[in-house]
Parts: structure tokens; sequence; C-alpha cells
């Protein structure tokens, strides 16, 4: 029997102390963040929401095995909300589909979520109308019964039958109205949102990231803004087996559903935690400038840094420094003495010869540029 057949369907239950002790590990978790990301300007939280979404849009295809391409998707991130990359990459007609529905979530989240909205956000991931080699019904619920399996041909496992097509609409209404009620608020309905989605399953294909978008648009709802700066789907990705095998579990359950909640809240604080390394250079470069507002640099100066501070590859020397501005290495060596002078750069032990530098940031934080072969 799965979820769907038993008596409670849709009513879920879950133990409320529990639940209640994991959300306010999330809320403390989004509180240190929150904290963190207070200290950078305008233009640092744009950037660090082009990365967060760009690294959400690209884990939420690769759990379902597609690869898109980081840049293209960053750049067309980027382009979609106004932010100017150093060096942008032209990006597919499809990527940028798949950017348009992700950041329509994200920053419309207070719209109705509706039929048509989803049929529009199914046409963004298949504007062909395929998927591989198999046609499938686009914009549309699916009209054929749908089994989720695995395994080679003749010796396929079933884990798991979804609702029969003739029910998907009454399920989706049923669905639509509990999403858009005023009274179905915080991270709790991003988990329970997930779920009850993937367990209507109502396209031929694209459902787990059409619930991942829907769970990301319940998260901005719960913080009440267009600012997303953490990916779920990038923590998902990373325990993508424990993902399938406990939405499987709950699927062939009853209406109790603690065991996903504790697993999707912890897999959102989690995601949170991690979220700074994937905004660290981001907040490093906010902090830098932030630190060094007053300090006299050249132009050649500041344009290096930044390439450093972004992440170029490539050790700090002199000699790389000289190329990288296109000037002699006596040059560049001036520069790096008058930026050690000032404490902006801080040499690292090793080598007498090509010394590297770190750049501080901080009395706290060094960024130490990594090698190229790395």
């Amino acid at each position: 029997m799965y979820i769907y057949e038993h008596k409670e369907w849709p009513f879920f239950s879950w133990d409320k102390e529990l639940v209640g002790e994991k959300l306010n590990e999330v809320h403390k978790a989004v509180g240190y963040l929150m904290g963190r990301l207070s200290v950078i300007g305008f233009d640092g939280r744009m950037s660090a929401i082009v990365e967060s979404i760009s690294h959400d849009i690209v884990a939420s295809s690769e759990i379902e095995g597609v690869e898109l391409n980081n840049e293209q998707v960053r750049s067309s991130v980027a382009r979609k909300l106004g932010v100017q990359l150093r060096n942008p990459t032209e990006s597919s007609r499809y990527i940028d589909g798949v950017v348009e529905m992700a950041i329509d979530a994200t920053v419309n989240y207070s719209v109705p979520l509706t039929h048509e909205r989803l049929f529009g956000w199914h046409n963004c991931l298949f504007p062909t109308g395929w998927s591989g080699a198999t046609k499938i019904d686009v914009a549309k619920y699916r009209s054929v019964e749908m089994k989720v399996v695995s395994g080679m041909f003749g010796r396929e496992k079933v884990h798991y039958i979804a609702p029969a097509p003739e029910k998907i609409y009454e399920e989706m209404n049923r669905f639509l109205e509990w999403f858009n009620s005023e009274n179905t608020k915080g991270y709790l309905k991003s988990a329970i949102a997930h779920l009850w989605f993937v367990c209507i399953h109502p396209f031929d294909d694209g459902n787990g990231r059409i619930g991942r978008i829907i769970a990301d648009m319940a998260l901005s709802q719960a913080e009440d803004s267009k600012m997303r700066f953490f990916s779920v789907s990038h923590q998902i990705n990373k325990d993508k087996k424990q993902y399938y095998k406990i939405l499987e579990m709950i699927q062939k359950g009853n209406c109790e559903i603690t065991e996903w909640i504790v697993w999707y809240l912890d897999c959102l604080r989690r995601s949170v935690e991690k979220s700074d390394e994937i905004l660290s250079k981001v907040l490093n470069k906010a902090i830098f400038w932030q630190t060094h507002a007053e300090t006299l640099m050249s132009e050649r100066q500041r344009d290096v840094l930044n390439l450093y501070l972004d992440g170029y590859p490539g050790k700090l020397t002199a000699k790389n420094w000289a190329k990288r501005a296109k000037v002699s290495q006596d040059t560049a060596a001036r520069d790096i003495k008058d930026l050690v002078a000032k404490g902006i750069l801080v040499p690292q032990q090793g080598k007498v010869r090509d010394v590297s530098y770190a750049i501080r940031c901080s009395n706290s934080i060094l960024v130490v540029p990594m090698p190229e072969d790395l």
C-alpha cells in the first residue's frame, strides 16, 4: 500500500516535539548566516545570490543525472538578476529557461502557485517535448500510469507507483489549495510540499526538479525574501542515496512522516552551514574591500587583487602578478612590496625565490590563492 492509498491521506502527522527541535536548529543556523551576510553591502549580497541560485540549479539537475554547464548557469542567473560578471559566458536557450523557472519561484514567491504556472515551469525543462529519446506530455499533467523503477530491462525494481492519471487534477487542486493557504508557512512547509508533490508525481518527467523548486519557493516564503543564500539541492545531491531511500520508505508507509521531516530539516540545516563554503569568495571579497576602503592603491593593484579574490587560479607571486597585470617583474615586485607594507599581502613560508603571498581580508581572514593545477 502506498502513502496516498491510506485513509488519512493527505493529512500528514509528525512528532511535534522532535520536529520543533529540528526547526530551532534551522532557525539558529539561518540566523548565524544572516549575521555574516549583514556585514556586506547590496552588491556583495547580489553576488552571493548568484552563486547560491547557480549551485542550486546545477545540483538539482545533477540529482536527476542531467549535467549543466556551471559557467553558463552562473552567467544566465547574473544576467537575469542584473549582476555584472567579470567574464560572462553565453548560455543556451535551455539553460536560460531552467534559470528563468528557478528565479520565478524565488523572486515571485508571493504569487500564488497555479496549474498554469507549473505547466510553464515544465515547459522550461522540456522545451522540445522530449525527455532524452522519449516523447512526453509537456506543459500538461501525465495521461498514463507512472512507475518509478530502476534496474536493467527485464529485471526492473519498482520503487513507487504514483496515483492514477485520472486522479491527478483532484490531487493537485488539493495540493495547490494547501500551498497557497495563508495558514501554511515556514520551513516545515518546504519539507511537506516537496514530499507531497513528488508523491502525486503529476508529470511524465521532471517531478523531482519541480518538487525542489516548489520547496525553494516555500523557503522564500518562510523568510519573506527574494534573496536565496543557501542551496538545499546542493546538499541533497551530496546525500542522494539517502534522499531516494527515505523518499521510497515514506511513500510506502502511512501519513506519519516524522522521519522525512527530520531528514529534510537536517539537510536544510547542513545546507545553511555549508553555504559559508559556497559563498566564501563573495564574503571574503566584500569584507576585504570594506576593511581596505580607505587604503590607497593603484587601479592596477585593485584589478589584480580582484582577480585573485574572485578565485583566479595560480599562486600570487611576483611572476604571476606580472603576467596578470601585463607589466615587468620589477614593477610587479614594487606593487607587491607596497601592499605588504600596507598589511594587505602576507608572505607565505616556503621558497626564498618566487615567494607566494596570501591576501589579508581582515585581522582573522587570509585568502591563499591555490596553484593552477589544483
